[in-house]
C-alpha cells in the first residue's frame, strides 16, 4: 500500500537567488497552452472539463518529466481565472486545487514555473472575459478584483521556494484591443489620450500586482515577480515611430525587496523571409536591452514563435533555421525564451511525446550545444491499439481527416470502432468545397463507410469529423479512420480533435531493445526523483522507493 506524503512543493530557503539568476538559469522553456488557459465565456465548475476545452488532454506529471529529462528548464503554466471565480470573486476551491496540482506537477521535477493571470486580458471586447484592459478608467474599476485574485494566488503558494514565479497579467490591450502599440486600433491608428491612459494603467497593474504579492508574506517576501510590458509588445519594426512606446513607457515598480522584478515580452516574428526574421530578431532583442533592461530587470521572452500557424508544415527549413538563431540570441543576451505551446501538443501529451521533434532538438542543440542528443520519444515509439475520445459538449467533432482532399481522388471514408456505439449519438461530417456544402451519415455499428457525394460537396473536403449529437458527455473507443481512393487503395487518416473533445491514445510503448537486469539494491526506504537524484521531501509525483515507482498524491 502507497503511503501518501503531502509537502510543499520546495524546500524552504533562506535566501531566494536573483531574477537575474533565475533568469539564468531557467535555460530555454515551454508553454503549457491551451489547458489552464483554455475558456468559452462561461462559469465552470469542473476543472477537467475546462482543462480539456480546447482540445488538449488532461495533464499528467510524466509530461512534465518528458520535459526535465530532454533538457527543458522552466515551464510557464497560463490560467484563465474568470470562469472560475464566483459573484464574490473568490476562486472555486477545485479550480485552485487542479492549478496547485498542475504547479506541483513541474516543481517536482525541479524545473522552474512560472504561473499567471492569462486570458482575463485580450482582445475580447466582452468585458466579462477580458476584464482586465489598459486604460485607467477600467484599471479603477477593476483594482479591487485584480488585487483580490492576485491576494488568493499568492497566499496559496506563498510557501513555495524560488523556483515558482509569478506573472502579473498576459497581453493587455486598451479599449481598442490595439496591437503593436497603444492605441493603434484607434481612429487615425494614434491618440495620445488613449495611449497615455493605456500605458499609465499597465503600470498601475504591475504596481498592484507587487504590492498585493509581498504583502501576503513568507516566501512572497522575496519571490522573483515577472510584469509584461503594454500587449506583451516587443517593439519590434521600424514602420511606425510609436512602436517602441511599450518599452519605453514601462516602468519598474517599486519593490520592498531590490533585484526581484523581471520584464516580459512575446515574439513571433514572420519567417517567410529567414533574413528578415533575424534582421528583427537583431532589433528586438537590442531594444530590449536598450529599453527595459537598462531599467535594472532582466528579461523573459514569455512566449515566442512564427506568426503564421502552418509555418512549421509549408516552411519547415525556416522555422528550424530561425528557431536555432533566435535561441542562440535569447542566450548571448541572457533572455529565457519560452516556446509557445508547440513541440508536444495535442494527442503526442498524452504518451507523451513529441509531435515536433526535430524543432525540439534544434531548440535544445542552439542552446546547449550541437553534440547535446537527449532521446526525444515520438508517437512512432508507442503501439496505438485505439484511441479512446472524450466528447464534452454538443456537436463537439472529433477530425477524421482535417486536410483537404480530392473528391477526384478518393471517394469515401471508414470508420472503425472498437465498440458498437449507441444509436442516434454520432454522425459523419463532411465539409465540402464551399460553406453549406455538407454531407452526413449515422454511425450504428463498429464499421461505417460513407461514399462522397461529389454532387453534394463539390470538388473537394475540406474536413470530414465524427460529430457528437447528444447534450452531456460522451466517451467513444475508435480503432482507425481510412480514406478510400477510387482504385480501392485505402489510406490511414490522421485523428485529432477538432473543438469540444479530447483523444487519449490506448497504447504501449515499443521496445527500446535495452536489456535490463535485476539486482539485489538494498531497500533503505530513500526516495529518488526519475533523473535519479536522492529527495528528501517528495511532492505530488512518480518516484522510485526501494526499487520500485513510488507514488506521491
Amino acid at each position: 500500500m502507497l503511503t501518501p506524503i503531502i509537502a510543499f512543493a520546495d524546500d524552504e530557503i533562506s535566501a531566494f537567488e536573483s531574477a537575474n539568476d533565475a533568469v539564468k538559469h531557467m535555460k530555454v522553456g515551454w508553454n503549457l497552452g491551451n489547458t489552464l488557459d483554455a475558456h468559452n465565456g462561461q462559469r465552470v465548475t469542473d476543472p477537467k472539463v475546462s482543462e480539456i476545452m480546447w482540445g488538449q488532454p488532461v495533464t499528467t506529471p510524466e509530461l512534465m518529466q518528458m520535459m526535465k529529462e530532454v533538457g527543458f528548464g522552466a515551464i510557464r503554466v497560463p490560467v484563465t481565472w474568470y470562469p472560475h471565480m464566483d459573484g464574490n470573486n473568490k476562486v472555486d476551491a477545485a479550480w485552485m486545487k487542479r492549478v496547485h496540482e498542475i504547479v506541483d506537477y513541474v516543481i517536482s521535477t525541479g524545473m522552474y514555473c512560472i504561473l499567471n493571470v492569462h486570458h482575463d486580458t485580450g482582445a475580447d471586447s466582452d468585458n466579462t472575459k477580458s476584464w482586465l484592459k489598459a486604460d485607467e478608467t477600467v484599471y479603477n474599476q477593476q483594482k479591487v478584483r485584480y488585487e483580490y485574485l492576485w491576494q488568493q494566488i499568492a497566499e496559496e503558494f506563498k510557501d513555495y521556494g524560488e523556483r515558482l514565479l509569478f506573472e502579473s497579467y498576459n497581453e493587455m490591450l486598451d479599449t481598442y484591443n490595439s496591437w503593436c502599440f497603444a492605441s493603434f486600433a484607434a481612429p487615425g491608428q494614434y491618440n495620445a489620450s488613449v495611449a497615455t491612459s493605456a500605458y499609465n494603467a499597465i503600470n498601475s497593474y504591475a504596481q498592484s500586482f507587487v504590492n498585493t504579492v509581498r504583502a501576503t508574506g513568507g516566501n512572497n517576501a522575496k519571490r522573483n515577480l515577472i510584469v509584461n510590458t503594454y500587449g506583451a509588445c516587443n517593439g519590434a519594426g521600424t514602420w511606425n515611430s510609436h512602436l517602441q512606446d511599450p518599452l519605453k513607457q514601462m516602468k519598474l515598480p517599486t519593490d520592498i525587496t531590490e533585484g526581484h522584478i523581471i520584464f516580459q515580452v512575446h515574439a513571433y516574428p514572420n519567417v517567410v523571409s529567414l533574413s528578415s526574421a533575424k534582421d528583427e530578431v537583431n532589433q528586438i532583442f537590442r531594444d530590449l536591452n536598450t529599453y527595459l533592461v537598462q531599467k535594472g530587470a532582466p528579461v523573459v521572452i514569455g512566449e515566442w514563435g512564427t506568426s503564421n500557424g502552418n509555418d512549421y508544415i509549408e516552411r519547415r527549413s525556416n522555422v528550424l533555421s530561425f528557431a536555432k538563431y533566435f535561441v542562440e540570441q535569447a542566450k548571448a543576451y541572457n533572455y529565457a525564451p519560452f516556446f509557445w505551446m508547440g513541440l508536444s501538443d495535442g494527442t503526442a501529451r498524452s504518451f507523451p511525446a513529441f509531435n515536433q521533434a526535430d524543432l525540439v532538438l534544434t531548440i535544445l542543440q542552439a542552446y546547449y550545444g550541437s553534440n547535446y542528443n537527449p532521446r526525444l520519444l515520438t508517437e512512432d515509439d508507442f503501439e496505438i491499439t485505439s484511441y479512446l475520445v472524450n466528447y464534452n459538449q454538443q456537436w463537439s467533432e472529433l477530425n477524421l481527416s482535417s486536410n483537404d482532399i480530392s473528391l477526384s481522388t478518393y471517394k469515401a471514408i471508414r470508420l472503425e470502432l472498437g465498440e458498437t456505439p449507441n444509436s442516434g449519438y454520432y454522425n459523419i461530417k463532411v465539409y465540402g468545397e464551399k460553406d453549406g456544402k455538407e454531407q452526413s451519415s449515422a454511425v450504428s455499428s463498429q464499421t461505417t463507410t460513407l461514399q462522397f457525394n461529389r454532387n453534394t460537396l463539390g470538388t473537394k473536403s475540406r474536413r470530414v469529423t465524427l460529430q457528437y449529437m447528444k447534450t452531456g458527455n460522451s466517451t467513444l473507443n475508435i480503432k482507425k479512420a481510412y480514406l478510400i481512393k477510387n482504385d480501392g487503395t485505402e489510406i490511414e487518416s490522421r485523428l485529432s480533435p477538432f473543438w469540444g473533445c479530447t483523444m487519449e491514445p490506448q497504447s504501449s510503448k515499443k521496445p527500446s531493445g535495452i536489456v535490463t537486469t535485476t539486482t539485489n539494491t538494498k531497500k533503505d526506504g530513500a526516495i529518488y526523483n526519475l533523473s535519479g537524484q536522492r529527495v528528501t521531501n517528495p511532492v505530488r509525483g512518480i518516484y522510485i522507493k526501494d526499487g520500485k515507482k513510488y507514488y506521491v498524491r
